[in-house]
């Protein structure tokens, strides 16, 4: 087992390292695993993943929503977006590095989605961050880390699939999403504050500084959000008002999108166009990493190396707090090399029953699922965010994971803290069954 961990990991560290296109890089790596370490055909898996990946209902949503950030991009709606915000971020250490972390935060309440929010955010903030001279490095940390949250902010896919296999409320599940996801956020802007104060300020590293105005003049640049208010608004309506499942609410979104651009006088043929054509090249990238991460999936899966690690963990004997620490630790070598999804079905299949015995509350150990997917989000070498901020800016990927390691440790002081603290996650689901 340790032979086959150590050679799958420095196979991916070498195609990734010798420039190969990343989604060729985890097919080879699946390969290799498959023909040296299993007695499985290869071919045969490669051509079922990819085919059971290149479709679903669920999957439509994410190119709607990024077609709907390269409208907000293009027509300048994103542009609005930071002078209504600027005004009164201007004081704030860390002043629009912020809008990474909020923007983030609302738009995983519409999709559900990590990658379709680092996707979408991405293309609003991170051009108008690099023009207005933000530290680039912040603010790809800031938005990699902060769209993770698509995991756990409801409504979410990954916390639907746990509440299924393991038989919990799903809207209990969403409930407690929701403190653990807003401690999260808080975590991450108190860290950018912090640095913000210690280096930079000082350093010049968080942007021009903007003029003090006059407070009628914030109240008017302020009205400029609506229209994206409007938007979020509308996709939040649809989808809690029972009126549009998620991937539907992708949709709605795209046309509020188009109609809001029109109405505020920048939408036309070529944005539509351009918009359409650009929404492709990053969904089809996208697309194309998620069917050769499910190939590698499947490779560990035949390969019995994630069933390995849970049975070793299972013969220790160790005390809850041990064990939580343990099972971290497992998830997180795990979740260099499987999908959220995937990571939860083989969890729930192998260890529940260990956790129940340790007395764990399913629903907290849900959050607490939830969470450590989410690091793997932006833990090397498979992190998805990583590869999408990878796309979108064209940085290495050792760059853009030192941009991310801060982020990634404020996740295991929240998990720390869920641990003292259950009630952060369960305080929610508690009343509401009173």
């Amino acid at each position: 087992m340790l032979i086959l961990s150590l050679a799958t990991i420095a196979t991916l560290a070498i195609l990734l390292g010798s420039g190969v296109w990343i989604a060729f890089a985890l097919m080879g790596t699946a390969w290799i695993a498959l023909a040296f370490f299993s007695s499985f055909d290869p071919g045969p898996i490669l051509a079922s993943d990819f085919w059971g990946a290149s479709y679903g209902w669920d999957l439509t949503a994410l190119p709607m929503f990024i077609w709907m950030g390269e409208i907000l991009f293009r027509s300048g709606l994103a542009d609005n977006m930071f002078r209504g915000l600027s005004p009164w971020l201007n004081r704030v250490p860390g002043r629009l590095l912020h809008t990474n972390i909020v923007g983030s935060g609302m738009f995983a309440a519409v999709c559900g989605s990590s990658a379709a929010t680092c996707a979408t955010v991405g293309k609003m903030t991170l051009p108008e961050l690099e023009r207005r001279g933000y530290d680039a490095n912040m603010a790809i940390g800031t938005l990699a880390s902060a769209a993770t949250l698509g995991l756990l902010i409801p409504p979410s896919i990954v916390l639907i699939v746990y509440g299924v296999v393991t038989e919990q409320s799903i809207s209990r599940l969403f409930m407690a999403g929701i403190g653990p996801g807003l401690m999260i956020l808080a975590l991450f802007m108190g860290y950018l504050i912090v640095w913000s104060l210690v280096s930079g300020d000082r350093r010049g590293l968080t942007g021009r500084d903007e003029s003090d105005l006059p407070l009628a003049q914030k109240l008017r640049q302020t009205l400029e959000l609506i229209p994206i208010l409007l938007l979020i608004g509308g996709i939040i309506a649809s989808i809690y008002g029972g009126l549009a499942s998620p991937t539907e609410a992708a949709a709605v979104g795209v046309v509020l999108s188009m109609l809001i651009a029109r109405w505020n006088g920048s939408f036309n043929a070529a944005i539509f166009r351009d918009s359409l054509f650009a929404a492709v090249r990053t969904a089809c990238m996208i697309a194309f990493i998620i069917a050769a991460a499910s190939f590698l999936t499947s490779a560990m899966g035949f390969t019995q190396v994630p069933m390995q690690l849970a049975r070793a963990i299972g013969e220790m004997g160790l005390s809850p707090t041990m064990l939580l620490v343990a099972l971290t630790l497992m998830l997180l070598i795990m979740g260099c090399f499987l999908d959220g999804i995937s990571l939860i079905l083989l969890v729930t299949a192998i260890i529940m029953p260990l956790v129940s015995a340790a007395g764990f509350d399913l629903i907290w150990f849900g959050i607490y699922l939830v969470i450590v997917v989410e690091m793997s989000q932006i833990t090397p070498p498979v992190g998805f965010n990583l590869f999408v901020i990878q796309g979108l800016t064209g940085k290495d990927i050792v760059t853009i994971t030192k941009a991310t390691l801060p982020f990634f440790l404020l996740m295991l002081v929240a998990i720390a803290l869920m641990h003292l603290f259950p009630e952060i996650a369960l305080y929610l689901p508690q009343t509401m069954t009173r």
